[in-house]
């Protein structure tokens, strides 16, 4: 891993830290209260400790894969204190994956690598936390059968996560552009994958694959989207027109809550809530018949945010979205 170039001042000599913390969100339309409230200054204070003893964002992710990990298997046990030290594991997890993008946007230290890993760290815990959940519920005298919802569950939070994620990159790619933005797209992926070799770049091209896959399923997933996204290339090579940026800001910024709901927060406080009542496996259901209706109704709604969009774009006249 490279390690910054340059030592940055001691976290006492550094800008004033309300414009600063500022500078290390993604943006206050993708931002969750919560995140704003709680997780992004710890991870604010850990990004400046990081960036000041010169540790890049790759290593703090993989940390965080540590400690999610370690918070799944505790919730194993029935014991309330012993899942107890879990929640707190994994709000520590959570706060360093805070960490780690903050550290990112603060260092201008981004790579695609980093955002692999970001994405997988998170997989990594609920792969824990969904297999410690089944092997609890069999201890409890539950049959083999808990794996059915306990797989199903882990598909349904996989799919979750990464139309979020992708959801949230358009946002940011309307109202911040690529600079701000981590959008990618499969066809350049395709081809970086194919420059890479199984024999040299094993582990690299192992990478690429998992994330192109990734990344193909949230295009299968918003067509629309894709039909916009490709016109907008066409003709806005340069930049997108402010009101286009408007226009979309207004429609798609509702659609943001969604996003937040079917990602890390609201899953784990109701999590935490059924490990206080011993009934964990209610978890399983949640995901299944709460968040997956949450998931079409956002992934329908932004479709047809996109469709609107694609045919006002193919309709308008010429100078109404002009390009730069």
């Amino acid at each position: 891993m490279n390690t910054l170039s340059k030592k940055p001042a001691e976290p006492d000599t550094v800008e004033p830290a309300n414009s600063a913390f500022q500078n290390s969100l993604k943006s206050s339309d993708t931002e969750e209260q919560i995140d704003i409230w709680f997780y992004r200054p710890i991870g604010y204070q850990i990004a400046r400790f990081c960036a000041w003893v010169g540790i890049t964002p790759n290593p703090v992710t993989i940390v965080s894969i540590f400690f999610g990990v370690a918070a799944g298997i505790l919730f194993y046990s029935q014991s309330l204190t012993i899942n107890v030290i879990g929640m707190l594991l994994l709000v520590f997890a959570n706060s360093l994956d805070s960490a780690d993008g903050q550290l990112a946007r603060m260092t201008n230290n981004k790579s695609r690598l980093g955002r692999i890993l970001d994405g997988v760290a998170g997989d990594f815990w609920f792969i824990s936390i969904h297999v410690a959940i089944c092997l609890r519920s069999m201890n409890e005298g539950w049959s083999a059968l808990i794996w059915v919802p306990g797989v199903l569950a882990g598909l349904s939070h996989v799919v979750q996560s990464a139309m979020a994620d992708y959801y949230r990159n358009v946002h940011l790619f309307f109202i911040k552009g690529t600079s701000g933005s981590e959008l990618d797209n499969s066809r350049d992926l395709q081809k970086d994958f194919d420059r890479l070799s199984w024999s040299r770049d094993f582990g690299m091209k192992l990478f690429a694959r998992t994330y192109l896959n990734y990344t193909k399923l949230q295009e299968r997933l918003s067509p629309n989207l894709q039909k916009l996204l490709a016109v907008i290339r066409q003709r806005f090579p340069n930049g997108l027109p402010p009101k286009l940026v408007t226009d979309f800001r207004a429609q798609n910024k509702p659609l943001m809550k969604y996003t937040n709901i079917v990602q890390f927060n609201t899953r784990v406080l109701f999590l935490f809530l059924w490990l206080f009542i011993d009934q964990a496996w209610i978890y399983f259901l949640f995901d299944i018949f709460v968040l997956n209706p949450i998931l079409i109704y956002m992934c329908v709604k932004q479709e047809a945010v996109s469709r609107h969009f694609y045919q006002q774009l193919q309709t308008s006249r010429e100078n109404e979205y002009k390009a730069l």
